[in-house]
Parts: structure tokens; C-alpha cells; sequence
């Protein structure tokens, strides 16, 4: 099994109190390490015996990899770097998916499917199907709520197909141990702490295609220019299977064109619970308000809140609270979050009682898709709105951001202990330039190697000792919501996000890939230890689970559990 130095991203004295057998022996070379880091004069020799960070850099330097590649195309490492159209996994715990899977599947009902889609896509009705669709996370979220559970937890890895999942399992495990089915590695796979169930849905949309007003905020063209729907002869019965044809995926089929999802129109379907057009943020496909679960829910008295290792107004948390025609309006997004006054809601919405994420860092001085309302400087969150919802100018939330030469996890940590006490609600901005967290890479650092496709292709992000220092696990930041949800009601709904997944995919890098779902899987397998400890699984429901796939084949696993080939 593959050591993960976690602790590699902490400054040399937090290193004091472990006490391992491990660790004891070995503390002075790892306080070497970490005090080079922190003093700026290290640069990694640690990637010599990096095997996934050599698979990722010969990859990237020859287009040609033995053990796999992106996209349809076997002879390219990289010949696609979107999303694409493959069933996606979903692991429950706390309740099983009898009621959305198998018979009661809508892909064998014509009726179901006219109410999906508005139509029944060509190639799309499947009497044997065992996948459900994606609409149906949000249907298992109000059964959970209807037979009395009081906490719901959506962890959407952003962009985790089962390949990807597979991947990391592999290099986590450091053996192939499953070619098919829900398989084991990781601690969502393994855990067996309550009752579990393991599917996979559909996540095509309504439509791709459609265009809007972002100032108006209106569809300019209902409908779009490319359907959805799921052809299971061309893209496979199950996760794991080999599409019937390669193209299908991608929505370049010469048999069939189905649309594949964006992050928005999938995390839209999970929230509330409809098909819609990609880019749209709790529309209908008309553009349309559709009201999400976490703000039915808070009516009804529970808290509700969003955690992201990406933007916190990128597609998948916006989709927690928002209501917009475009993901891309950023701004207008997070007032909706943060219960300001929005382009959509010119009254306010009462706002999420937890908001964490990126997005620290990013300024523009314009930004066209943000409309003419956009205020120049910090693309998500203009410096007005950060001072009107601060509790020192009277604002309802506790402010946590990144602050130099502060560690990021004790900033937020202190922010909960001040919003717990004080009852109020608690706001987090962090991240690095990007707007988004480190990239952990496979073996637990924060030393990316250079990307496999896209516009960065050659290009690796680097990280200052600071960047790291200074900004906060994703288990930190889950366990800082789930903390804060609870003191203000013994109700709660919380969404978490390891987006960094979904920009590792889109670049092809296999190294970040499976160190995001890595990094994904340790803040799981915090809330579940903090579940067992306050009140166990009776009252709640964890659903693990993805927005969309990505196209990674794996054609040799075995070069991924981290042994030399």
C-alpha cells in the first residue's frame, strides 16, 4: 500500500505531537523535509520515486501510454478532454436504491421518460435496464427526509466516472482487486458501518445547445440543438462496460447523438430533481426557478450548507442554493448563496447557513459572461458582498479566509468555535491563483506534473509553501460544516464537493486524478467517524456519487497500484 505523507503539507512544528512507531525514528528526516518546504528550498526529490508521476510525465512528454488513455481513440493518451455520456456510480448508506433501480427504473417506462425528458429519446427505452437516472438522487434524498431522517449528506466527487474511481482504488489499495461492479480500495467502497447499496444512473441532460440572456436572465432558445437520452447498445448496460460505439459518448456518433451533461444541468438534477439544458443553474429548460432541495428543506427548518475544494459559486455548489440561466454568473450566484440581493432574486434568499470553498485569489477586471452587473476585482464574491455579510459590520456570517503566514486548517477551526458560540453562520474563502485548493497528486503531496491534454497540456501548476500552508483540507472543511449545521439545527443538509477531480480529468492528468479522489475519500471517511460519534446512522442519509464521467480507459491496472512495471 502506497504511503500517503499528509503531513508533508504542514509546516515542521505541527509535527511534534505525533508519536507512531512509524514516526518516531523517521521524525527527523520528515521535519528535514517539511522545514526545507516551509523555508522554500526543496524541490521534490521525492518525484524520482513517484511511479504515478512518472506515469503522468512520459505520458504527457510521448501522447502514448501502455496502460490507458483519454478518449475514444486507443493510439492517443489524450483525444478528449470533456465530459462524456458513460453511467456514472452512486453508493448509499443509511438507506438502500430498491425504489429508483431495476423494475422500478424510469428507463423501462415510456411515461417515465416522457416526463424526463419531454419527449422519449430515440434508442432510449430499455425494458431490462438496472440504471436509473440521475433525477432520482434527488427523489432518494426526499424518501430519506419523508421516513425521518434529519441529516442528508450529498458528497458529489465532481467529475469521478467509474474508471476514475477504479483508478484511485488501485493506487490507494496497491492491487487490482475488481474489473466490474461496486469494488473495493477505497473507503467508500469498503465501509460497512450501516446499511449500503451501490447503482449507477443515467446523467444525460434535456439538451446541449441552448442559449441565453444573462442580463434578462431567459432562454433565448428552448430546447437547444442536441437532445438527451441514453442508448445502452451504443454506450453500455453497466459503468464498466465497453461502449457499443466509442463515439457515442462524446455526442459524435454517426448512429445516434445524445447529449452529454455539463456539471450545472447534472448537479440541477440532483438538487431538484429535473432534466434541464447544460449551463443552467436550478432552471427548467425554459429558464424557468426551480426550487432545490436545501431551500425546501430550510423552510422546514433545517440548516443547509456547501463545501468545495473548487469556486464557491462554480456549477456544483451553486446548485445547492442558486438560481440562474448561466453557471457562469458568478457573482450573482454567490449572493444567492449568501442571501444578498441577485439578478434573479432582487428581494434576497434567506442564504446558506455554511458556505466553504475556492475562489480566493481570482480577480478580473471584466468578465462578459457575468453580465453588466459584474463589479470588477474578485470574480466570485465582490469586495461589497464580502463586507456585507461579515458580523462585524452586521452581517450574518463568520468570516474565514485565507490569511498569510496563518495555517489554513486552524483559521477555519477557530471560525467554528466563533460561529458555534456566537449561533451564527460561518463563510469560508480560500485557495490558491487558479481559485481552487492544491492539487494533492496520487502519493499525497502537492508537486502536479505537467498535464496530458487541454489548454494546459505541458503545464503543471506550482505551489508556494504558503499556498499550501494556508489553505485548508477538504475533511477540514466538511467537518467544520457538519459542526456548524449542528449547533444551529439538530436538522441539516449539507452538499460537499471534491471539484478538483473533474479539473484533473479535463486535463488528462492521471497523477491529479487520483489524488483528488484520494483527497475526496479522506474527507468521507472523516464524516463517517464523526457520524459514528454523534448519533450514528439512524438518522441520517450519505449518498457518494458523481455529476458526470469523464472518458478514461484503463487497459493495465496493475501499472497503477504504484510497484514498478
Amino acid at each position: 500500500m502506497p504511503t500517503h505523507l499528509t503531513d508533508r503539507r504542514l509546516p515542521a512544528p505541527r509535527l511534534q505531537p505525533l508519536q507512531s512507531a512509524f514516526f518516531q525514528p523517521t521524525r527527523w528526516i520528515l521535519t528535514a523535509v517539511i522545514t526545507a518546504i516551509w523555508a522554500g528550498g526543496w524541490t521534490s526529490p521525492l518525484r524520482a520515486s513517484d511511479p504515478w508521476a512518472e506515469l503522468q510525465s512520459a505520458a504527457a512528454q510521448t501522447g502514448h501510454a501502455a496502460w490507458g488513455h483519454w478518449g475514444p481513440d486507443p493510439a492517443k493518451y489524450s483525444s478528449w478532454t470533456s465530459h462524456s455520456n458513460r453511467l456514472v456510480p452512486i453508493y448509499i448508506f443509511g438507506a438502500d436504491l430498491k425504489s429508483v433501480s431495476g423494475s422500478n427504473s424510469p428507463y423501462r417506462s415510456a411515461d417515465a421518460l416522457q416526463r424526463l425528458y419531454g419527449s422519449v429519446p430515440d434508442g432510449t427505452l430499455n425494458p431490462t435496464a438496472e440504471y436509473f437516472d440521475q433525477t432520482d438522487v434527488f427523489r432518494l434524498q426526499q424518501q430519506a427526509v419523508a421516513a425521518g431522517k434529519r441529516r442528508v449528506i450529498l458528497f458529489v466527487f465532481d467529475g469521478m466516472d467509474w474508471q476514475t474511481t477504479q483508478a484511485a482504488a488501485v493506487a490507494r489499495s496497491g492491487q487490482v482487486g475488481y474489473t466490474t461492479g461496486r469494488g473495493t480500495g477505497l473507503h467508500f467502497q469498503d465501509y460497512r458501518g450501516t446499511v449500503t447499496d451501490f447503482g449507477f444512473f443515467v446523467t444525460s441532460p434535456h439538451n446541449d445547445g441552448t442559449n441565453v440572456d444573462v442580463n434578462e436572465q431567459r432562454v433565448t432558445n428552448p430546447g437547444g440543438k442536441t437532445p438527451g437520452g441514453y442508448d445502452a447498445a451504443l454506450g453500455g448496460e453497466y459503468p464498466w462496460s465497453a461502449p457499443g460505439d466509442p463515439m457515442y459518448p462524446i455526442a459524435k456518433s454517426k448512429q445516434r447523438l445524445h447529449a452529454y451533461t455539463d456539471s450545472a444541468s447534472s448537479a440541477t438534477s440532483m438538487t431538484c430533481g429535473i432534466k434541464t439544458y447544460n449551463n443552467a443553474i436550478n432552471v427548467d429548460p425554459f429558464g424557468r426557478e426551480v426550487i432545490p432541495i436545501a431551500r425546501t428543506l430550510q423552510e422546514q427548518g433545517f440548516a443547509v450548507g456547501a463545501v468545495s475544494s473548487v469556486p464557491i459559486s462554480h456549477a456544483t455548489p451553486a446548485c445547492a442554493y442558486a438560481n440562474n440561466v448561466h453557471r457562469n454568473d458568478y457573482q450573482d450566484i454567490t449572493r444567492d448563496q449568501l442571501g444578498l440581493p441577485s439578478i434573479f432574486h432582487p428581494g434576497g434568499l434567506p442564504g446558506l447557513d455554511v458556505l466553504i470553498g475556492g475562489g480566493w485569489g481570482e480577480s478580473r477586471d471584466k468578465d462578459g459572461s457575468q453580465g453588466m452587473n459584474y463589479v470588477p476585482g474578485n470574480r466570485y464574491l465582490s469586495a461589497a458582498d464580502r463586507a456585507a455579510i461579515d458580523v462585524a459590520n452586521g452581517g450574518k456570517y463568520i468570516v474565514a479566509e485565507r490569511t498569510p503566514g496563518r495555517d489554513g486548517d486552524q483559521v477555519v477551526r477557530e471560525a467554528v468555535a466563533r460561529a458555534r458560540q456566537s449561533g451564527s453562520r460561518l463563510f469560508g474563502l480560500f485557495g490558491t491563483t487558479g481559485g481552487h485548493f492544491p492539487y494533492q497528486t496520487a502519493d499525497g503531496s502537492f508537486d502536479p506534473v505537467a498535464d496530458g491534454g487541454g489548454s494546459s497540456r505541458g503545464k503543471a501548476e506550482t505551489y508556494s509553501p504558503a499556498d499550501i500552508a494556508e489553505n485548508p483540507s477538504l475533511a477540514t472543511c466538511a467537518l467544520a460544516a457538519v459542526e456548524v449545521l449542528q449547533s444551529r439545527s439538530d436538522r441539516w443538509w449539507l452538499m460537499v464537493e471534491a471539484g478538483d477531480v473533474d479539473w484533473a480529468n479535463h486535463a488528462n492528468n492521471i497523477d491529479n486524478s487520483i489524488g483528488a479522489v484520494l483527497s475526496g475519500d479522506d474527507a468521507l471517511r472523516a464524516l463517517t467517524a464523526w457520524i459514528e460519534q454523534n448519533g450514528g446512522w439512524d438518522d441520517t442519509l450519505l449518498i457518494v456519487t458523481a455529476d458526470h464521467g469523464h472518458y478514461l480507459n484503463i487497459t493495465n491496472p496493475g501499472a497503477l497500484t504504484g510497484a514498478r512495471q
